[in-house]
């Protein structure tokens, strides 16, 4: 027997590939864990006074614009003599160390006050927590201020105490004004230690800061202020914010301008107005003229506006002249050149019109015309003993303007294209008829060109506020200059369009819209005018499709004529069987609508003709809207009466105290001696209507009275007192007649016979 080999042996291997897998898994739970740690927020708790608007897992923390928390769970705090609202805020990491004693968190929700709108971004993003980094030790436990905190005294920027007998009407972010150009605003304001002032604490920005001197004066800009007496009338306000949320102004005098720079930490004081401040431009004037003038209240008037004050007067030695101290507003500074002409108006009658009649109420006045902007500085002159003559001699193109209105043009007022003054008003004055006022307008030589036979002019005076709540508000202005003084503007839209006569003539329009807007005119005649006016809108499925532009009696005074321009799809509206209705409130027991019209005003509708029928400028309005359901099914009867009463369409015919028709309609008759009143009786109950059929009409209630019987009130119904209504017997037996036929007259009494009330036959009705 051989031999066999001897087998090699070795040890078995505990290791197994299948271990990778638990090592992986271990490996990525391990990094999860970590990665969760590590984005795992911080929590604090913020205390707010009431948790109105922070809800659980929506309501973000904010800091300048970025997302760094949320709110995640609101309990009540027990704690403490005031309830409030614990929020638990989970805050970003990356934000932990800005979380110290003086960290400041408001709630940030839409605000709307007198100073402005506030929050306005939260309409689309909610409210939302806002939250301001301090500093001091580090906490996880804060209170939340009631409103958003004032500017830091950190912002760059100069600021200022200002100490004020009252606060008025001034409010926190009130604006402060500097040649009525917002430069600042109020932080706040708080009462000084001995309660004896208000000390306002300002902020200017750091472009305007070096504005504020040490002898600057700061003055009360809130609202409109009036000073009258028998001498004069004085109105005088800084601007339409200042007029709504209050507000500061403040300039340096001009015998300061060499005043250093201010010490913030010494308070300023608030002046009464703009007169107790004393910071206008001091002027000497020569007067050949003053009487009715007197020292500190005749008012400096420029275009209608007062930019200054007489403070002295003093006659001269020889009785025959005065020598005049003004102070001008600051604004007038670059005015006062060579040029520069002062007169004294007093009410007089001329060919160019009535002119200065405002002065039979306020008073004489001075009155000013600014040289030309560049002139050499000048600070005395001569007064004109009147008016400066006008220069219709002048080259150019002289042209004439028919207005309703004057508004507050001004001989003098600028002619504007483009915003650029390319001449002036000379005159106005009464037309023949004395209906309208007749502009004599001049347009210098180097611009008579852009005037044609298509111009359009329009008065640019004043400013105009457009806007709401949500879409913002817009100012608009043709000019500086305009604001002031008044103002024409115009637009050629044709560029060939050669003039006809040697001095045109062209309607001045109310604004620009009027005077560019397109479409057609048509003309509405209604009853009354009540509520509408002109601007009222014209409107088709709540779309403004036009607006009425004048209201007028007609020439036999029976009714009122509405002209109203048609913009949008005119060629449909202004159509044979177009129908417009006006839409008021309606206000009932029984029935209400149209209840939006409290708000927004009368209003007219128009239902744009069904099919082109031909052009149509002129219709007459519905007293009622439109039926529009179709035709229904039953019987159609007429009821002739000596008069409608209370009777309405849509009121309700009844049979023994149950409904069983309507009335339709209402008409006169053919000779106008009787009144035809149409109703339908439900299919159901036509039957109960026969040739001996009496109708009477139950509107109101009826009152019967006897010595020994006592008082009987009777009426049909509820529905038939307030709003009228008809009912109907049939007797029995042969006076009962034939069914009734579509169409059929019967007559309507005005009341019923006691008979009428206890027939009672028997007649099948309609399933």
């Amino acid at each position: 027997m051989t031999d066999l080999p001897k087998a090699k042996t070795r040890p078995a291997s505990n290791w197994s590939a299948i271990w990778v897998l638990p090592l992986i898994a271990l490996i990525i739970g391990g990094w999860l864990g970590w990665r969760a740690y590590s984005e795992t927020g911080i929590e604090i708790q913020v205390r707010f006074e009431s948790g109105e608007g922070i809800q659980a897992n929506k309501t973000e923390v904010v800091y300048k614009g970025m997302s760094v928390g949320k709110v995640k769970a609101l309990k009540l705090d027990d704690e403490g003599s005031s309830k409030g609202v614990i929020a638990t805020i989970e805050m970003n990491k990356d934000v932990q160390q800005y979380l110290k004693t003086s960290t400041r968190f408001w709630l940030v929700k839409p605000s709307v006050s007198l100073a402005g709108i506030t929050g306005l971004e939260t309409l689309v993003s909610g409210n939302y927590v806002a939250v301001s980094p301090g500093e001091g030790e580090p906490t996880r436990k804060f209170k939340a201020l009631a409103q958003e905190p004032p500017l830091s005294d950190a912002q760059p920027g100069l600021h200022l105490t200002i100490k004020a007998d009252r606060l008025g009407s001034l409010n926190r972010g009130s604006p402060v004004f500097y040649k009525q150009i917002q430069v600042g605003q109020i932080k706040s304001y708080v009462l000084s230690a001995d309660q004896s002032t208000v000390e306002l604490k300002v902020f200017i920005e750091p472009t305007y800061a070096n504005l504020v001197r040490k002898h600057t004066r700061f003055w009360n800009a809130s609202g409109i202020s009036i000073d009258a007496n028998l001498s004069g009338v004085k109105v005088r306000s800084e601007s339409l914010a200042s007029i709504v949320a209050g507000g500061i102004a403040f300039a340096t005098p001009e015998s300061r301008k060499d005043s250093p720079p201010t010490d913030p930490s010494l308070p300023f004081r608030l002046y009464e107005d703009f007169d107790a401040a004393a910071a206008g431009i001091r002027v000497k004037v020569k007067l050949s003229d003053f009487e009715g003038l007197q020292a500190g209240r005749t008012p400096v008037m420029y275009k209608g506006i007062q930019v200054g004050n007489l403070k002295t007067l003093k006659i001269d030695p020889d009785l025959s002249s005065a020598s005049a101290e003004l102070t001008l507003d600051p604004l007038a500074e670059d005015y006062l050149v060579t040029g520069t002409q002062f007169w004294v108006v007093k009410p007089s009658i001329s060919l160019a019109g009535i002119t200065g009649l405002e002065a039979l109420v306020k008073g004489n006045y001075i009155a000013v015309r600014p040289g030309d902007k560049g002139g050499a500085p000048q600070r005395e002159f001569e007064a004109r003993p009147k008016a400066p003559p006008l220069d219709l001699r002048s080259p150019g193109l002289h042209l004439v303007l028919f207005t309703d209105n004057l508004g507050s043009l001004e001989v003098g007022s600028p002619i504007l294209y483009k915003q650029v003054k390319v001449g002036s008003v000379q005159s106005y004055q009464f037309s023949r008829t004395k209906k309208q006022l007749v502009i004599g307008v001049h347009i210098e030589k180097e611009y008579e060109g852009l005037v044609n036979a298509s111009t359009r002019f329009w008065n640019a005076s004043g400013i105009t506020l457009t806007g709401g709540l949500t879409g913002g508000i817009q100012v608009k202005s043709e000019s500086l200059q305009s604001l002031m003084a008044g103002g024409i503007a115009f637009e050629t839209p044709e560029a060939k369009a050669p003039l006809q006569k040697r001095i045109p003539r062209f309607r001045l329009h109310a604004n620009h819209d009027d005077a560019t807007q397109k479409g057609t005119v048509v003309t509405i005649k209604v009853d009354r005018a009540d509520g509408l006016r002109s601007g009222t809108p014209v409107r088709f499925k709540g779309l403004d499709v036009g607006k009425i532009e004048d209201v007028d009696l007609t020439d036999d005074l029976q009714s009122v004529l509405l002209t109203a321009r048609i913009t949008e799809v005119p060629e449909r509206i202004a159509q044979v069987g177009s129908q417009f209705w006006v839409v008021k409130p309606e206000l009932g027991l029984l029935k209400t609508s149209n209840l939006e019209t409290l708000v927004t005003g009368q209003y007219i509708e128009v239902q744009p003709a069904p099919k082109n029928l031909g052009p149509q400028k002129t219709f007459v309005a519905l007293t009622n809207p439109p039926e529009t359901a179709k035709e229904e099914a039953g019987l159609s009867l007429v009821l002739s009466a000596a008069r409608r009463g209370s009777l309405k369409t849509g009121v309700p015919v009844t049979y023994r105290e149950i409904t069983v028709g309507k009335v339709t309609g209402y008409e006169l008759g053919q000779t106008a001696d009787r009144v035809l009143v149409h109703i339908l009786i439900e299919p159901k109950y036509a039957p109960l209507v026969r040739s001996g059929t009496r109708f009477w009409n139950t509107s109101g209630f009826g009152f019967d009275y006897g010595l020994f019987k006592g008082a009987t009130i009777r009426t049909e119904s509820l529905e038939t007192l307030v709003q009228g209504g008809i009912a109907f017997a049939t007797p029995d037996g042969d006076r009962m007649g034939v069914p009734a036929r579509p169409e059929q007259t019967f007559p309507l009494f005005d009341q019923f016979e006691d008979e009428w009330l206890t027939w009672a036959p028997k007649i099948a009705i309609g399933k």
